[in-house]
């Protein structure tokens, strides 16, 4: 009995991802607790960057244009550091990102100024959307698939996605319940508690450098020695074997360049593959800057007059749920596959994220916003898992940050558009468009990528036989 109880124990552990947690390295841990750091800031500012703005009587298309402007010069600083991240040092450019937190949120905290925030913003690291900025996600699961192994990424990837869903949830709740307490029990201006938010945002960058600086040597990508003996190939479950087996010229262009350089290598392959994924992320990411969790936020809070604690406490429970629900798409992804996986969670809660203004009301609105949280972050640990499978390792920071530049550009027009639509009362027209084109993102990437998996279990299938028969 005993024995089978610790059976059914570890196999619940196992499809819960904890016990791949448990086995990762000290570094994958580390970036997991950055991540959450990093996150708990970002809902921590997200909850009041627009209502902090307002105060300063700056108006909603105003607002838009900073969150573009502010997405734009993001995408521009994730770019040059993505690129660069492998031969500068991965840790040095997380540092440096931490470091640009740390002035983003000083600077919130002291002035005033609508373009003196702008430059803050732009040249520094803030999310206007609570979603990643910056060059972190992209190193951060770079270093993810390379220290850890094929099997146990999706897993590891889940509670990497995670660790960020807890922290926006807590940070939001911090906030708003802090927020609320101040303004009831020191009657405190507006404007003088949310400049107390961005002190807080700025000892989160603080705490992310100090942890930045625990990572040892090993998440660098390691110069590949020179040698005449062919790779092995990805049914012997070596990593860096090419894409399709027996395809040589990914295998040659790997030996060419022994020594690390400044600027990546990457395979024709991976180009023409990642090339089609930014076009669907971006359609993707261009609605969710359409409704980006800031304007959600302000949506909730100027329609239906909740309060920052309440308010906080409800995003709270939203990213609680979405959290959790990152762990069963972990294990629908085993038996499914990333690409199904992707589409038939996200699909739902594109319809529900269209529906939220439709009630009219405060209690049907929460209900289609709960809805939507159950399945809107089920797709982020597959499709890193994905993309991790159809790279080489020394592609991935360079192309998962190339993917995110293409996601975030997308995304910089959108809130303007939402602005420009909040001033003109007709916030909720971001909802439905927005949803509809998630919807269009999720049908085009099913259509595309349906059969990959299939074809790719089978390139590796007729490889092995060939190896044996030979």
């Amino acid at each position: 009995m005993t024995n089978t109880r610790a059976a059914t124990l570890r196999r619940v552990l196992e499809e819960l991802g904890l016990v791949s947690l448990y086995q990762s390295t000290l570094d994958v841990k580390i970036l997991c607790l950055q991540r959450f750091v990093r996150l708990f800031a970002y809902g921590a500012s997200t909850l009041v960057l627009v209502s902090f703005l307002r105060e300063l009587n700056i108006s909603p298309t105003h607002i838009g244009l900073f969150m573009t402007l502010t997405l734009a010069g993001d995408v521009a600083i994730s770019f040059i550091l993505a690129v660069f991240a492998d031969g500068v040092g991965r840790r040095s450019i997380l540092a440096l990102g931490a470091i640009l937190m740390v002035g983003s949120g000083v600077a919130f905290a002291l002035c005033s100024d609508y373009w003196v925030l702008l430059a803050a913003a732009i040249l520094g690291v803030v999310s206007p959307s609570g979603n990643e900025v910056g060059p972190f996600r992209a190193i951060e699961e770079s270093v993810v698939a390379h220290l850890t192994d094929a099997a146990k990424r999706s897993d590891v990837y889940a509670w990497y996605s995670l660790s960020g869903s807890l922290g926006t949830a807590f940070g939001m709740m911090t906030c708003g319940w802090v927020i609320q307490r101040l303004n009831d029990s020191l009657s405190w201006e507006p404007v003088e508690i949310y400049r107390l938010v961005f002190y807080g945002y700025a000892a989160a960058g603080i705490l992310k450098t100090i942890l930045v600086f625990m990572l040892s040597d090993a998440v660098e990508l390691e110069p590949r020695p020179r040698n005449d003996t062919p790779a092995p190939s990805a049914a012997n479950g070596d990593e860096t074997a090419p894409l399709i087996p027996g395809d040589r010229s990914q295998e040659e262009s790997t030996r060419k360049h022994p020594k690390r350089t400044w600027l990546p290598n990457i395979s024709k392959q991976s180009v023409s593959v990642a090339s089609t994924l930014c076009l669907l992320f971006a359609l993707d990411s261009f609605a969710s800057g359409i409704a980006s969790m800031s304007w959600i936020t302000y949506f909730f809070k100027s329609r239906y007059n909740i309060k920052e604690g309440k308010l906080g406490s409800l995003f709270f429970v939203t990213s609680i749920i979405a959290a959790a629900s990152m762990l069963v798409a972990s294990s629908l992804a085993k038996r499914f596959g990333d690409v199904k996986t992707m589409v038939f969670t996200h699909l739902p809660s594109a319809i529900f994220l269209a529906l939220i203004p439709v009630p009219g009301e405060v209690h049907g609105s929460i209900v289609f916003l709960i809805l939507r949280s159950c399945t809107q972050s089920m797709d982020v640990a597959p499709r890193s898992a994905f993309l991790a499978a159809i790279l080489l390792p020394e592609e991935r920071t360079v192309v998962m940050g190339l993917v995110n530049v293409a996601k975030t550009t997308s995304q910089t027009l959108g809130p303007l558009i939402t602005g420009v639509l909040a001033d003109s009362n007709a916030l909720w027209v971001a909802f439905i468009v927005a949803g509809s084109l998630k919807a269009c993102y999720d049908l085009g990437l099913l259509a595309l990528f349906k059969n990959h998996e299939r074809d790719r279990a089978h390139e590796v299938r007729d490889d092995q036989e060939a190896r044996h028969a030979g």
